[in-house]
């Protein structure tokens, strides 16, 4: 079951939705931030699948993508992160879904996983994160800038997400050279020392030619065991970035994650 919703970022109404937990609350809660540009009903499966094992989920719509008001950015998807995480703390939110705010986790796929970690890393109240095939924003705005074959797929695809022929509203190009000219906020690597508290599991595919083991997970994984993380987990599934092959495994992955709080 999946219940509609809405909340406000920066002014701007943004479109959600609630996977409500079955079981006895209150209950775990994953706030499950989604690839771009996402889409209007979960995020791999995990929020229905996360659901039915007693772990409610909020996935919703950036700013500016599908039916969420407003530009897709950056620095709007942090916002969009602080808005969500205000709008679990309403009283009659937590009330109506059974909320345990004491066992509240952020976790993201793809950009939302890179999201994430990059949100995380300046809010310390963020204990538990998951991310997915996380996105290492700093890694990507390296590899635009040195590898001109990537920047043109990348420009490529900007354009075919970018409104009226796509769910986006940005201006094509433009949210590229914001990260460009100042990637160190998005750069997890950078971010590895402000996280080495958290527990946070790290999720990726040995076959995804997007978030590479190579440049986006082990470096980081690296970095935040250099840091002196001791709660730290990663685990690798024979599949590529979509996670086509493993979604049963990789919902039972997270759900026993979420379930040791």
């Amino acid at each position: 079951m999946r219940i509609p919703l809405e909340f406000v970022s920066a002014g701007c109404k943004i479109q959600g939705k609630f996977h409500p937990a079955t079981g006895v609350p209150p209950f775990p809660t994953v706030l499950l931030l989604s690839g771009l540009p996402g889409n209007e009903d979960d995020v791999l499966e995990l929020g229905q699948l996360m659901s039915q094992h007693g772990i409610n989920a909020l996935t919703f719509n950036y700013q500016g993508t599908h039916q969420s008001e407003g530009t897709c950015g950056l620095r709007n998807t942090l916002k969009d992160i602080q808005a969500a995480i205000e709008y679990l703390h309403q009283d009659d939110v937590i009330h109506e879904f059974q909320i345990d705010t004491g066992r509240l986790v952020l976790g993201g796929y793809s950009y939302g996983g890179g999201m994430a970690l990059a949100y995380a890393a300046s809010h310390p109240e963020i204990k538990r994160i998951v991310s997915i095939a996380g996105t290492d924003h700093g890694e990507f705005a390296r590899e635009y800038m040195r590898n001109s074959t990537f920047a043109e797929m990348i420009d490529a695809s900007f354009e075919e997400m970018k409104f009226p022929a796509g769910p986006v509203h940005f201006g094509g190009k433009e949210a590229i050279p914001v990260l460009t000219q100042n990637p160190d906020p998005y750069d997890l690597r950078l971010g590895a020392p402000a996280l080495a508290d958290r527990d946070i599991l790290l999720i990726c595919g040995w076959h995804d030619p997007y978030v590479t083991m190579e440049h986006h997970i082990l470096t980081l994984y690296r970095a935040l065991v250099n840091a002196k993380a001791q709660q730290v987990r990663m685990v690798a599934f024979q599949d590529n970035h979509e996670f086509v092959k493993c979604r049963p495994e990789l919902a039972q992955t997270v759900t026993s994650w979420v379930k040791l709080m």
